[in-house]
């Protein structure tokens, strides 16, 4: 697998750095040579100095044969121009952007570049942390409409099946930590003490979680 980072700041060296770590073939762009030193020496990927956006840069980087290319630079403008060339231009499959205005992000969602917003992130995590502190809130997914959610389960539901604690459209189980090994569980399976439930939760269904977790 190829990826193509374009920012080499804190998110961008530390994503190239996870990835490379997995084995992964990446290739890092930043206009600044010096910000290449927070990869390390044990970075073993490819770092081309330009702009995002030049297609020169670009093809230097290996975007012809990349799988996926993330824009994470402190310029919502350079992320932006450069997701779009890599969606259009170049056909690169899955592309993301980090942007700060939550307007902007919506309007690329809607021209299929997958947008990353801490501004909304970050929002959602404090009201999250300041209201419903007694959950524990994993992340959000998409632009916050959805949570993962993980609960510990009271002994007033140990022996109830999933099918009753779920809220069609709004609660959902989709996983279980059991004696420390996580499993996918199906309707009908029983909640035991000790286990750790994985849910997806719409926004604004948290009330409900709390009142059927009795979290």
């Amino acid at each position: 697998m190829k990826v193509i980072i374009i920012g080499c700041g804190r998110v961008g060296a530390g994503l190239a750095k996870n990835l490379s770590i997995q084995g992964i073939d990446v290739s890092v762009i930043d206009s600044d040579p010096g910000a290449f030193e927070l990869l390390g020496p044990t970075f073993k990927g490819k770092t081309v100095v330009g702009i995002g956006f030049d297609q020169k840069v670009l093809s230097d980087a290996g975007i012809e044969r990349a799988d996926a290319l993330a824009a994470v630079t402190a310029s919502d403008e350079v992320n932006l121009v450069a997701a779009r060339m890599a969606k259009m231009v170049f056909k690169v499959p899955s592309v993301s952007a980090r942007v700060y205005e939550p307007q902007k992000a919506k309007i690329y969602r809607r021209m299929g570049i997958q947008t990353v917003s801490p501004v909304t992130l970050g929002i959602d995590r404090l009201i999250s942390t300041l209201i419903y502190s007694q959950l524990n809130i994993e992340r959000a997914i998409g632009a916050g409409q959805v949570s993962l959610i993980d609960v510990d389960v009271k002994p007033q539901l140990v022996n109830h099946t999933i099918k009753e604690t779920e809220v069609p459209g709004e609660v959902q189980v989709v996983a279980i930590t059991r004696s420390g090994k996580t499993f996918l569980p199906n309707a009908a399976t029983q909640f035991q003490q000790g286990d750790i439930v994985h849910l997806f939760v719409k926004f604004g269904a948290k009330d409900k979680v709390s009142r059927i977790f009795g979290a």
